[in-house]
This record gives C-alpha cells, structure tokens and sequence, in this order.
C-alpha cells in the first residue's frame, strides 16, 4: 500500500492519504488510539499499513460523535478480537451507540424546548416580552418535572409508602411534552411558578385535606390507592363527555373514604363525605395547568386527578342533595 521500501509510511503520508491534517494523525497517536510502527532514525513516527484501517475505523466512530473513551473501549474489544475492521464489533460499539442515542435524544428534547420557548417569546406582545423571558427563563431545557414532585412531596402525609407517593407522583406531575407547543410551554412554566413562589407550591398553600385526616400509617395509602382506582374510572367518563353521575366511579371514590375511616357506605355518609369535600382547599389553578401541558392541540382536555376529582364530588354533592330526605341506596361494601 505504502511505496517505501520497509512497508511504512510518515505520518504525513497517513494523513494524507485518509484526507486528514497531519494534526488530527498526531492527536489520536498521542492518546494511544493509533499506535507507531516505529520510529524513524530521526525520530519521526512511522505506521504501517493497518494503519489506514484504524484510523478510518477512529474517524466513522468520531463522525457519530462518539466521545473518545468509548472509542478506546471499542478499539480495545477490536485488538482483542484481532478484528482491525470491525465487522464483528460487539458490546462495546453496541453500548456506546446506545448511550450515544440516548443523549441525541435529551439534546434534541431540548432544542424543541428551546425552539418553542423562543417562538412563545416572538409571538407575544412587545410589552409582555420581559416578563414572558423571565418565566420561560426559570425552567430549564429540557425542563425538570423534580420542583413539582418536591412540592407534591412535601404535601403528602407524613410515612406514606414509597411506592404509594411515586404512584401519586406519577398522576400528579405532568410528564412534559417531547415536541412541545408554545402554549404548552408557557402552561409548565406557569406550573413551574406555581410550585416554587415564594409563599410555598401547591402543596404548601394547601394543606391535607380535612376529609384526608385520618389516623394511622396505613390510612394514607389505602385512601390513596382508593382514590386513584376512582380517578382512573372518572377519567374514562370524562373522555366520553359524560355528566357527572353515581355509576362505579362514584362508588369506588366514596368507597376509598369509608374503607379508610373503618365505616360503611351509606347515604348519610356520602352526605357527610360531601360536607367535608365542599369545605376542602383547592389548587384548581394547577390542574388546569397540568391539562395544558398534557392536552393534544385542538383537542378536549385531558383528564387530571382535579378534573377527576370535580367529577366525582359533583356527582356526589347531586346524589347527596338527591337523597337529602330519606332517600335510600344500596350500601358498598368496605374493602
């Protein structure tokens, strides 16, 4: 391949012949990625005709951007195998592909934050521009969902199971959108204000719920895995449109509180279910926002655990005025 008697070439020669500076040869054989054949008597590096192969093999890996320690773990697995070309190459390339892909994706996910928060930006009136900066600013790119789930966190009741709080946690705090809209992005930076003023998150304004407060550790946990069964159900109502009604939703909902609190369902318990309901504080705001982040562009909005919510203590503050006066149903049977 090489015209010189002993089969080597300079480093000169390599560079030229795979099309790169002579800088580039020197960078990879400094770092120990493109080994010397020898030297020669004036000290010059000399490479011999693998040479081309390897460093072609540096450049492919280089051009997908692979950073350099995973290109000395591929080249390794390569000189073990003696598979200069690497067709069979193996765990190695696969990982770092994988790896490789896995941060395209975080990376692309933030440029389309980013491309939407810009055009949200453009798009506003002049006069609004700071203040629109400086809430799209606060968010990072792509955002956290961690302020929201603190909040959350910290308004749960004290000793809830782990899995218990990460099942809430899951319908609570939106999942941002991975192409989002501007008006998506302006919905979770809202979200994201909401969360962190200075006068405490959502949780914090709030408090428990006076119809939560029950005793016992594991009162917390029963209720809500109660109430997620009933919120699941609401939800599919509402996607249908339905007005709120007594049905299995409403049963399961009631049924969460009185397999809690030890009792059983009966008409004055729902009547005093919605009493306390009617009394409780309420984040509407931050559902209303977590609908906008997770909501389809010109569709209804989505479900959320407030929305399910309002559902379900409506259809019950409807039954409960239904039989205010002696009217009767069936009783649920506790869990």
């Amino acid at each position: 391949m090489f015209s010189s008697h002993d089969g080597l070439c300079s480093i000169g020669e390599l560079a030229e012949h795979l099309g790169v500076s002579v800088k580039t040869v020197r960078f990879y054989s400094d770092r120990g990625l493109l080994p010397e054949a020898s030297r020669s008597a004036g000290g010059h590096r000399r490479y011999g005709p693998d040479a081309v192969q390897r460093l072609g093999m540096i450049r492919s890996l280089r051009g997908l951007d692979l950073p350099l320690p995973d290109v000395r773990s591929m080249l390794d697995e390569l000189d073990a195998r003696g598979d200069q070309e690497g067709a069979g190459a193996g765990g190695a390339l696969e990982d770092a592909v994988a790896g490789r892909l896995r941060g395209l994706g975080a990376e692309l996910a933030a440029l389309r934050w980013r491309e939407a928060a810009l055009r949200l930006v453009q798009e506003c009136p002049a006069a609004e521009r700071p203040a629109r900066l400086r809430l799209v600013g606060a968010v990072t790119a792509p955002p956290s969902t961690a302020p929201l789930a603190r909040s959350w966190r910290a308004w749960l009741p004290p000793r809830m199971p782990a899995r218990s709080v990460t099942a809430f946690l899951e319908a609570a705090v939106p999942a941002p959108p991975d192409d989002p809209r501007p008006a998506q992005v302006l919905a979770f930076a809202r979200l994201h204000a909401f969360v962190t003023r200075p006068c405490g998150g959502a949780g914090a304004d709030a408090g428990q719920p006076r119809a939560h407060g029950v005793a016992g550790t594991r009162a917390p946990a029963v209720l809500y895995a109660g109430l997620a069964e009933a919120y699941d159900l609401a939800g599919a109502e509402l996607r249908r449109g339905a007005a709120p009604a007594p049905g299995e939703a409403l049963d399961g909902f009631v049924d969460a509180y009185a397999s809690t609190y030890g009792t059983r369902d009966t008409p004055a318990f729902r009547r005093v279910l919605a009493e306390r309901l009617a009394d409780d504080p309420r984040i509407d705001r931050y559902w209303e926002l977590t609908a906008a982040v997770i909501s389809a562009p010109g569709g209804p909005p989505e479900p959320t655990p407030g929305s399910a919510h309002d559902w379900l203590f409506a259809a019950l503050e409807e039954q409960s005025r239904a039989t205010g006066h002696g009217g009767a149903r069936p009783p649920v049977t506790s869990a």
